[in-house]
């Protein structure tokens, strides 16, 4: 067991001028999640306690630590989360539980919420998320630190210089008195939803409640629930009424991320709502009436789910009143000097570590750098360069990402000159076979990379069987990395 602090159980006395800091216990069997948790909390000026499975957990509980929350990880070994789960809601009913699990384990999120967890993230997730959770449990500290909420997060990461990105910016303002949905369209990673909080924070409805919702992160039934809502009684463990998160988003903005995930019989109710601003809860018989505007957003191209039998074309069109597509960051290169300027100043405060600036070969690296995970990639860089003060580890991948493509246009090229000084002698099929070979691994590795190397998702996307791409990775030699 890790504590990041020594006593449990320290607290301000009621006495104390000084307001009491909450407090967090997080239990994540991954050593590296319990210290990223850990400085999450924080920043937020949560004192913290951490260890490594469930068993622990309850043994910190019973000998009289009293958090004000438990973030508990679903998977470890021994004692797992939903066991540990079982026992805290038994013993200690109204301390608030936050489950977190990896999104291929989804399903036992939906036995965590009917054993009584308060909320859920799903790894990895972002900070807004977090932020969205304490804010829903009451939990936000009365010194949480300014620069890390999500409004404050929107304006550092916005940087609206490339022509691409003005004319976005165009487009909002003007819509920013009307109620229109908006579609967003663009890569993984390229600043859908910084765009979508541009558009709420121009609009009429900027006093009113931003909320996302990941479509993709949720199995249906859970992605129903947490949309809709549901009335007591509607399924095991639904011990009350639970508002959905379109009731919560009344008078303000929903953001529906990776809209093209959602299952059909979720489109038809969305359609329903879209028309007529109104649904009724699962497992209940009247209509909720909400004032909400919707903003989409997905990498998918819905034109083509359309055509494929996939998305409903009225929802589309419903949809699709404005479109905004946003270029990736190797289109908007102008950006990369105040993005890298951002992230610096950004987690050099987070971490306390010095503001390191980077050096001319860092910064040539990331002028011929092609992002294939666009913005969120290039954030991801400059916090390990800034952690680890080092840029060593950012350096090697660049080249070897960049060895890679070049090697694969090598190799294409190599084959061809083998096929052209052996013409006749190696047989047409096999031909067709070695390069099929190749172009299958080059989409095979860009879907990945596309959906953070979830290969349910990116077997989805490609149009095939999670068998057949795992048969594919394989046959390919694609390097998955853990």
């Amino acid at each position: 067991m890790g504590a990041r602090n020594e006593r449990p159980d320290a607290r301000r006395s009621p006495d104390e001028e000084a307001p009491r800091r909450l407090r967090a216990l997080i239990v994540d069997d991954a050593e590296g999640m319990r210290a990223y948790l850990a400085t999450l909390f924080e920043s937020r000026d949560f004192d913290v306690d951490t260890c490594d499975d469930g068993s622990r957990a309850l043994a910190l509980l019973e000998n009289g630590a009293d958090p004000d929350l438990v973030l508990l990880d679903v998977m470890m070994p021994g004692t797992d989360g939903l066991a540990a789960l079982e026992r805290i809601r038994e013993a200690w009913p109204e301390l608030p539980v936050l489950m977190v699990s990896v999104v291929g384990k989804a399903n036992t999120i939906v036995q965590a919420m009917r054993l009584g967890a308060a909320d859920y993230l799903t790894k990895p997730f972002e900070e807004a998320e977090l932020d969205a959770a304490l804010d829903r449990l009451g939990l936000h500290s009365t010194s949480r630190r300014a620069d890390v909420g999500p409004e404050s997060d929107r304006a550092a990461q916005t940087v609206w210089v490339s022509p691409a990105l003005r004319e976005i910016r165009s487009v909002i303002e003007q819509i920013g008195d009307t109620d229109v949905t908006v579609l967003i369209q663009g890569e993984s990673g390229a600043g859908k939803e910084v765009v979508a909080r541009e558009v709420h924070a121009v609009s009429s409805r900027a006093d009113g409640p931003f909320v996302k919702v990941n479509c993709a992160a949720l199995p249906t039934d859970l992605l129903e629930s947490e949309l809709f809502g549901y009335e007591k009684g509607a399924f095991t463990g639904a011990t009350g009424r639970k508002q959905g998160k379109f009731e919560l988003a009344s008078g303000g903005t929903i953001f529906l991320d990776e809209i093209g995930e959602m299952c059909p019989s979720l489109q038809a109710k969305l359609l329903q709502v879209l028309q007529d601003s109104e649904f009724t809860r699962l497992g209940g018989n009247r209509e909720v009436c909400v004032d909400v505007r919707v903003v989409c957003a997905t990498n998918r191209s819905l034109v083509d789910m359309v055509a494929a039998g996939d998305f409903r074309e009225d929802l589309y069109f419903r949809l699709n009143v404005v479109a905004i597509d946003i270029p990736p960051l190797r289109e908007r290169r102008e950006e990369v000097p105040l993005l890298v300027e951002t992230f610096l100043a950004r987690y050099a405060a987070l971490y306390e570590r010095p503001h390191p600036g980077l050096s001319q070969r860092m910064i040539e690296a990331l002028n011929v750098y092609a992002f294939p995970g666009n913005v969120r990639e290039l954030e991801n860089m400059i916090k390990r360069i800034v952690v680890l003060e080092s840029e060593e580890g950012v350096l090697a991948e660049i080249s070897r990402k960049r060895g890679d493509r070049s090697g694969r246009r090598a190799e294409l090229d190599a084959m061809l000159d083998e096929i052209e000084a052996s013409a006749g002698e190696m047989p047409l099929k096999e031909v067709g076979r070695r390069f099929a070979l190749e172009v299958e691994r080059e989409a095979i590795e860009h879907m990945l990379q596309q959906t953070g190397w979830n290969r349910k998702r990116a077997a989805s996307r490609l149009g095939i069987s999670y068998k057949t791409l795992l048969q594919k990775i394989r046959d390919c030699e694609v390097d998955v990395p853990d």
